[in-house]
Protein backbone atom coordinates (compact mmCIF):
# COMPACT_ATOMS: atom_id res chain seq x y z
CA UNK A 1 0.00 0.00 0.00
CA UNK A 2 1.66 3.55 -0.72
CA UNK A 3 1.40 6.79 0.65
CA UNK A 4 -1.44 7.77 -1.20
CA UNK A 5 -3.45 4.68 -0.36
CA UNK A 6 -2.59 4.74 3.50
CA UNK A 7 -3.43 8.80 4.08
CA UNK A 8 -7.21 8.16 2.51
CA UNK A 9 -7.96 4.63 3.92
CA UNK A 10 -11.35 4.44 5.36
CA UNK A 11 -12.22 7.95 5.37
CA UNK A 12 -15.28 8.56 4.32
CA UNK A 13 -15.82 8.40 0.66
CA UNK A 14 -18.28 10.27 -1.73
CA UNK A 15 -19.25 9.57 -5.43
CA UNK A 16 -19.97 12.74 -7.96
CA UNK A 17 -20.46 13.44 -11.68
CA UNK A 18 -17.95 15.93 -12.83
CA UNK A 19 -18.80 18.85 -13.87
CA UNK A 20 -17.50 21.77 -16.16
CA UNK A 21 -15.95 23.22 -12.74
CA UNK A 22 -13.83 20.39 -12.01
CA UNK A 23 -12.81 19.59 -15.29
CA UNK A 24 -8.95 20.92 -13.96
CA UNK A 25 -9.28 18.81 -10.78
CA UNK A 26 -9.68 15.84 -12.80
CA UNK A 27 -7.27 16.20 -15.03
CA UNK A 28 -4.57 17.11 -12.34
CA UNK A 29 -5.68 13.75 -10.38
CA UNK A 30 -5.44 12.05 -14.54
CA UNK A 31 -2.13 13.16 -14.88
CA UNK A 32 -0.45 12.45 -11.41
CA UNK A 33 -2.01 8.95 -12.11
CA UNK A 34 0.44 6.22 -12.91
CA UNK A 35 -1.83 4.72 -15.05
CA UNK A 36 -3.73 7.65 -16.67
CA UNK A 37 -3.97 8.19 -20.12
CA UNK A 38 -4.99 10.63 -22.81
CA UNK A 39 -8.35 8.87 -23.02
CA UNK A 40 -9.05 9.66 -19.27
CA UNK A 41 -8.74 13.41 -19.86
CA UNK A 42 -12.38 15.36 -19.44
CA UNK A 43 -11.76 16.97 -22.72
CA UNK A 44 -13.50 13.57 -23.94
CA UNK A 45 -16.76 14.34 -22.36
CA UNK A 46 -16.82 17.29 -24.05
CA UNK A 47 -16.11 15.78 -27.50
CA UNK A 48 -18.59 12.91 -26.70
CA UNK A 49 -21.78 15.36 -26.26
CA UNK A 50 -20.45 17.92 -28.84
CA UNK A 51 -19.54 15.35 -31.76
CA UNK A 52 -22.45 12.87 -31.32
CA UNK A 53 -24.86 13.90 -28.21
CA UNK A 54 -24.06 11.01 -26.32
CA UNK A 55 -25.05 10.60 -22.70
CA UNK A 56 -22.01 10.57 -20.83
CA UNK A 57 -21.23 9.86 -16.68
CA UNK A 58 -18.05 11.53 -15.49
CA UNK A 59 -17.79 9.69 -12.06
CA UNK A 60 -15.05 10.64 -9.70
CA UNK A 61 -14.22 9.67 -5.96
CA UNK A 62 -13.96 12.33 -3.06
CA UNK A 63 -12.28 11.41 0.47
CA UNK A 64 -11.64 14.71 2.60
CA UNK A 65 -11.89 16.77 -0.32
CA UNK A 66 -9.71 15.28 -2.56
CA UNK A 67 -10.47 13.23 -5.72
CA UNK A 68 -8.95 10.01 -5.27
CA UNK A 69 -10.66 8.12 -8.35
CA UNK A 70 -12.37 8.68 -11.63
CA UNK A 71 -13.96 6.82 -14.38
CA UNK A 72 -15.19 7.93 -17.36
CA UNK A 73 -18.07 6.29 -19.55
CA UNK A 74 -19.96 6.94 -22.19
CA UNK A 75 -23.45 5.49 -22.89
CA UNK A 76 -24.04 4.01 -27.16
CA UNK A 77 -27.28 2.59 -27.93
CA UNK A 78 -28.08 1.50 -31.51
CA UNK A 79 -30.26 -0.75 -33.12
CA UNK A 80 -27.51 -2.28 -34.69
CA UNK A 81 -24.47 -2.35 -33.05
CA UNK A 82 -26.28 -2.65 -29.15
CA UNK A 83 -26.61 -0.66 -25.88
CA UNK A 84 -23.23 -0.46 -24.04
CA UNK A 85 -21.81 2.25 -21.25
CA UNK A 86 -18.50 2.32 -22.48
CA UNK A 87 -15.05 3.54 -20.11
CA UNK A 88 -14.49 5.32 -23.25
CA UNK A 89 -16.29 5.33 -26.51
CA UNK A 90 -13.84 5.66 -29.18
CA UNK A 91 -10.85 5.32 -27.28
CA UNK A 92 -8.48 2.81 -26.66
CA UNK A 93 -7.67 2.62 -23.28
CA UNK A 94 -10.11 3.73 -19.76
CA UNK A 95 -11.15 2.03 -16.92
CA UNK A 96 -10.79 2.83 -13.42
CA UNK A 97 -7.96 5.00 -11.94
CA UNK A 98 -8.17 4.99 -8.33
CA UNK A 99 -5.47 5.56 -5.58
CA UNK A 100 -6.95 3.05 -3.16
CA UNK A 101 -9.06 -0.20 -3.02
CA UNK A 102 -11.96 1.71 -1.62
CA UNK A 103 -12.38 4.48 -4.78
CA UNK A 104 -12.23 1.88 -6.85
CA UNK A 105 -15.28 -0.35 -5.85
CA UNK A 106 -17.36 2.54 -5.08
CA UNK A 107 -16.39 3.52 -8.81
CA UNK A 108 -17.22 0.13 -9.95
CA UNK A 109 -20.48 -0.14 -7.90
CA UNK A 110 -21.82 2.96 -9.24
CA UNK A 111 -21.09 2.05 -13.14
CA UNK A 112 -22.98 -1.09 -12.51
CA UNK A 113 -26.28 0.43 -10.85
CA UNK A 114 -25.82 3.11 -13.87
CA UNK A 115 -25.46 0.53 -16.16
CA UNK A 116 -28.52 -1.80 -14.55
CA UNK A 117 -30.63 1.42 -14.56
CA UNK A 118 -29.96 2.18 -18.29
CA UNK A 119 -30.58 -1.68 -19.34
CA UNK A 120 -27.58 -1.89 -21.17
CA UNK A 121 -26.07 -5.36 -22.65
CA UNK A 122 -22.90 -4.96 -20.90
CA UNK A 123 -20.47 -2.19 -19.51
CA UNK A 124 -17.08 -2.14 -20.65
CA UNK A 125 -14.17 -0.89 -19.13
CA UNK A 126 -11.02 -0.78 -21.53
CA UNK A 127 -8.11 -1.44 -19.24
CA UNK A 128 -4.55 -1.49 -20.23
CA UNK A 129 -3.86 -3.43 -16.61
CA UNK A 130 -5.88 -6.67 -15.33
CA UNK A 131 -8.04 -5.46 -12.09
CA UNK A 132 -8.95 -8.32 -9.43
CA UNK A 133 -12.81 -8.01 -10.44
CA UNK A 134 -13.58 -11.02 -11.80
CA UNK A 135 -15.62 -9.93 -14.52
CA UNK A 136 -14.93 -11.65 -18.21
CA UNK A 137 -12.45 -10.49 -19.97
CA UNK A 138 -12.10 -10.25 -23.89
CA UNK A 139 -8.40 -10.80 -25.26
CA UNK A 140 -8.69 -9.99 -28.61
CA UNK A 141 -6.75 -6.58 -28.51
CA UNK A 142 -3.25 -5.45 -27.64
CA UNK A 143 -1.36 -2.28 -27.86
CA UNK A 144 2.04 -1.67 -29.17
CA UNK A 145 4.27 1.10 -27.32
CA UNK A 146 7.83 1.85 -27.68
CA UNK A 147 10.43 4.30 -25.85
CA UNK A 148 12.09 6.20 -28.96
CA UNK A 149 15.54 8.28 -28.94
CA UNK A 150 16.27 11.62 -29.45
CA UNK A 151 18.78 10.82 -32.41
CA UNK A 152 17.23 10.04 -36.00
CA UNK A 153 19.59 7.38 -36.80
CA UNK A 154 19.34 5.57 -33.82
CA UNK A 155 15.26 5.41 -34.04
CA UNK A 156 15.75 4.03 -38.27
CA UNK A 157 18.58 1.52 -36.87
CA UNK A 158 16.10 0.07 -34.60
CA UNK A 159 13.85 -0.60 -37.17
CA UNK A 160 14.06 -4.29 -38.29
CA UNK A 161 15.94 -4.10 -41.75
CA UNK A 162 12.46 -5.18 -43.86
CA UNK A 163 10.83 -2.85 -42.31
CA UNK A 164 13.96 -0.47 -42.97
CA UNK A 165 13.94 -0.67 -46.12
CA UNK A 166 10.29 0.31 -46.99
CA UNK A 167 10.79 3.65 -44.95
CA UNK A 168 13.97 4.46 -47.16
CA UNK A 169 11.90 3.67 -50.12
CA UNK A 170 9.32 6.44 -49.36
CA UNK A 171 12.53 8.91 -48.75
CA UNK A 172 13.55 7.72 -51.64
CA UNK A 173 10.42 8.50 -53.73
CA UNK A 174 10.60 12.08 -52.58
CA UNK A 175 7.73 12.06 -50.37
CA UNK A 176 7.20 15.42 -48.06
CA UNK A 177 5.87 15.34 -44.67
CA UNK A 178 3.92 19.10 -43.78
CA UNK A 179 2.26 19.64 -39.90
CA UNK A 180 -1.34 21.17 -40.53
CA UNK A 181 -4.69 22.20 -38.53
CA UNK A 182 -6.80 21.60 -41.64
CA UNK A 183 -8.87 18.66 -40.40
CA UNK A 184 -11.01 18.72 -43.58
CA UNK A 185 -7.92 18.11 -46.22
CA UNK A 186 -6.94 15.02 -43.25
CA UNK A 187 -10.62 14.09 -44.04
CA UNK A 188 -10.33 13.74 -47.76
CA UNK A 189 -8.03 11.33 -47.43
CA UNK A 190 -8.60 9.91 -44.65
CA UNK A 191 -12.20 8.99 -45.77
CA UNK A 192 -11.55 7.19 -48.70
CA UNK A 193 -8.68 5.26 -46.75
CA UNK A 194 -11.36 3.51 -43.92
CA UNK A 195 -14.16 2.98 -46.97
CA UNK A 196 -11.63 1.07 -48.88
CA UNK A 197 -11.03 -1.06 -45.66
CA UNK A 198 -15.18 -1.51 -45.69
CA UNK A 199 -15.48 1.07 -42.37
CA UNK A 200 -18.03 3.35 -41.86
CA UNK A 201 -16.42 7.23 -41.54
CA UNK A 202 -16.76 9.11 -38.73
CA UNK A 203 -18.35 12.53 -39.26
CA UNK A 204 -15.68 15.21 -40.37
CA UNK A 205 -16.79 17.44 -37.23
CA UNK A 206 -15.45 14.75 -35.18
CA UNK A 207 -11.90 15.50 -36.00
CA UNK A 208 -12.84 19.61 -36.03
CA UNK A 209 -13.99 19.01 -32.38
CA UNK A 210 -11.41 17.21 -31.33
CA UNK A 211 -8.50 19.74 -33.03
CA UNK A 212 -10.62 22.50 -31.27
CA UNK A 213 -11.03 20.61 -27.75
CA UNK A 214 -7.26 19.69 -27.15
CA UNK A 215 -5.14 22.03 -29.12
CA UNK A 216 -1.94 21.40 -29.57
CA UNK A 217 -2.03 18.14 -28.11
CA UNK A 218 -3.67 16.74 -31.12
CA UNK A 219 -2.53 17.56 -34.88
CA UNK A 220 -2.23 16.41 -38.31
CA UNK A 221 0.98 15.36 -40.43
CA UNK A 222 0.45 15.35 -43.97
CA UNK A 223 2.51 13.23 -46.54
CA UNK A 224 2.69 14.50 -49.93
CA UNK A 225 3.62 13.46 -53.34
CA UNK A 226 4.59 16.12 -55.79
CA UNK A 227 1.94 18.19 -53.99
CA UNK A 228 -0.86 15.61 -53.88
CA UNK A 229 -1.48 14.50 -50.54
CA UNK A 230 -1.42 10.87 -50.18
CA UNK A 231 -1.48 9.97 -46.59
CA UNK A 232 -2.44 11.68 -43.12
CA UNK A 233 -2.05 10.61 -39.72
CA UNK A 234 -3.88 12.74 -36.83
CA UNK A 235 -1.98 12.10 -33.42
CA UNK A 236 -2.48 12.83 -29.68
CA UNK A 237 0.06 13.88 -27.34
CA UNK A 238 0.27 12.83 -23.60
CA UNK A 239 3.17 13.99 -21.49
CA UNK A 240 6.47 12.28 -23.44
CA UNK A 241 3.62 10.17 -25.57
CA UNK A 242 2.86 10.49 -28.89
CA UNK A 243 0.21 8.20 -30.32
CA UNK A 244 -0.50 8.06 -33.96
CA UNK A 245 -4.21 7.39 -33.69
CA UNK A 246 -6.66 8.07 -36.86
CA UNK A 247 -4.48 7.11 -39.71
CA UNK A 248 -4.83 6.80 -43.73
CA UNK A 249 -3.83 6.51 -47.15
CA UNK A 250 -5.31 6.41 -50.63
CA UNK A 251 -3.86 3.60 -53.31
CA UNK A 252 -1.43 5.54 -54.34
CA UNK A 253 0.80 5.82 -51.21
CA UNK A 254 1.06 2.16 -51.26
CA UNK A 255 3.78 1.68 -54.28
CA UNK A 256 5.43 5.00 -53.19
CA UNK A 257 5.37 3.61 -49.27
CA UNK A 258 3.32 6.35 -48.03
CA UNK A 259 2.22 4.95 -44.76
CA UNK A 260 5.82 3.39 -43.68
CA UNK A 261 7.03 7.20 -44.55
CA UNK A 262 4.10 8.88 -42.97
CA UNK A 263 5.02 6.64 -39.22
CA UNK A 264 8.65 7.14 -39.91
CA UNK A 265 8.34 11.17 -40.47
CA UNK A 266 5.98 11.56 -37.23
CA UNK A 267 8.42 9.22 -34.97
CA UNK A 268 11.27 11.18 -36.17
CA UNK A 269 9.86 14.32 -35.87
CA UNK A 270 8.94 13.76 -31.97
CA UNK A 271 11.88 12.06 -31.06
CA UNK A 272 13.95 15.37 -32.09
CA UNK A 273 10.90 16.99 -30.17
CA UNK A 274 11.75 15.00 -27.23
CA UNK A 275 8.91 12.63 -27.05
CA UNK A 276 10.26 9.35 -25.71
CA UNK A 277 7.34 7.07 -25.95
CA UNK A 278 5.69 5.90 -29.69
CA UNK A 279 2.76 4.25 -28.97
CA UNK A 280 1.98 2.78 -31.74
CA UNK A 281 -2.11 2.12 -30.51
CA UNK A 282 -4.45 -1.01 -30.60
CA UNK A 283 -4.68 -3.50 -33.04
CA UNK A 284 -6.44 -7.04 -33.07
CA UNK A 285 -4.64 -10.43 -32.68
CA UNK A 286 -3.82 -11.56 -36.04
CA UNK A 287 -5.01 -8.38 -37.87
CA UNK A 288 -2.91 -6.30 -40.77
CA UNK A 289 -2.15 -3.60 -38.51
CA UNK A 290 -0.95 -6.25 -36.02
CA UNK A 291 1.77 -7.72 -38.16
CA UNK A 292 2.40 -4.22 -39.60
CA UNK A 293 3.59 -2.92 -36.57
CA UNK A 294 5.05 -6.14 -35.23
CA UNK A 295 7.68 -5.01 -38.42
CA UNK A 296 8.28 -2.25 -36.95
CA UNK A 297 10.03 -3.95 -33.60
CA UNK A 298 7.42 -3.21 -31.42
CA UNK A 299 6.34 -5.53 -28.85
CA UNK A 300 2.21 -6.38 -28.43
CA UNK A 301 1.27 -5.88 -24.93
CA UNK A 302 -1.94 -7.35 -24.18
CA UNK A 303 -5.01 -5.33 -23.24
CA UNK A 304 -7.70 -6.37 -20.88
CA UNK A 305 -11.21 -5.22 -22.00
CA UNK A 306 -13.26 -6.42 -18.80
CA UNK A 307 -17.27 -6.82 -19.25
CA UNK A 308 -20.28 -6.37 -16.72
CA UNK A 309 -23.30 -8.15 -18.04
CA UNK A 310 -26.27 -6.74 -17.75
CA UNK A 311 -28.84 -7.73 -20.56
CA UNK A 312 -26.32 -9.67 -22.75
CA UNK A 313 -25.51 -13.10 -21.85
CA UNK A 314 -22.03 -13.14 -23.67
CA UNK A 315 -19.44 -10.81 -24.30
CA UNK A 316 -20.43 -8.24 -27.27
CA UNK A 317 -18.57 -8.53 -30.49
CA UNK A 318 -18.92 -5.65 -31.99
CA UNK A 319 -15.63 -5.92 -34.30
CA UNK A 320 -14.94 -6.71 -38.15
CA UNK A 321 -13.77 -10.42 -36.97
CA UNK A 322 -17.39 -11.26 -36.30
CA UNK A 323 -18.42 -13.09 -39.07
CA UNK A 324 -21.99 -11.50 -39.00
CA UNK A 325 -20.49 -8.33 -40.52
CA UNK A 326 -19.06 -10.17 -43.69
CA UNK A 327 -21.14 -9.12 -46.52
CA UNK A 328 -21.42 -5.43 -44.92
CA UNK A 329 -17.89 -4.74 -45.11
CA UNK A 330 -17.67 -6.08 -48.81
CA UNK A 331 -20.64 -4.27 -49.79
CA UNK A 332 -19.33 -1.11 -48.00
CA UNK A 333 -16.18 -1.02 -50.00
CA UNK A 334 -18.07 -0.89 -53.25
CA UNK A 335 -20.27 2.27 -52.27
CA UNK A 336 -19.17 5.52 -53.98
CA UNK A 337 -16.88 7.82 -51.92
CA UNK A 338 -19.69 10.43 -51.77
CA UNK A 339 -22.23 7.89 -50.45
CA UNK A 340 -19.97 6.43 -48.14
CA UNK A 341 -19.09 9.76 -46.55
CA UNK A 342 -22.82 10.64 -46.23
CA UNK A 343 -24.20 7.51 -44.59
CA UNK A 344 -20.95 6.29 -42.69
CA UNK A 345 -21.39 9.08 -39.88
CA UNK A 346 -24.89 7.27 -39.33
CA UNK A 347 -23.47 3.96 -38.23
CA UNK A 348 -20.13 4.95 -37.29
CA UNK A 349 -21.34 7.02 -33.97
CA UNK A 350 -22.83 3.61 -32.86
CA UNK A 351 -19.28 1.63 -32.94
CA UNK A 352 -17.94 2.68 -29.81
Amino acid sequence: MNSSELAFKSKPITVTELTSGDFSRWDSFVNQADEGTFFHLSGWKVVLERAFNYRTYYLYTEQEGEITGVLPLGHIKSLLFGNTLISVPFCVYGGILAVNSEAASALRDKATEIAEGLGVDALELKNRAPSDSGWPVKDLYVTFRKEISGDAEENLKAIPRKQRAMVRKGINAGLCSEFCSDTDRFFRVYSESVRNLGTPVMPAKYFRILQEVFGSACDVLMITHEGQDIAGVMSFYYKDEVLPYYGGSIPLARNLKGNDFMYWELMRQCGERGIRIFDYGRSKVGAGSYSFKKNWGFTPEPLHYEYYLVKSAAIPEINPNNPKYDLFIKAWKKLPLSVANAVGPVLARSLG
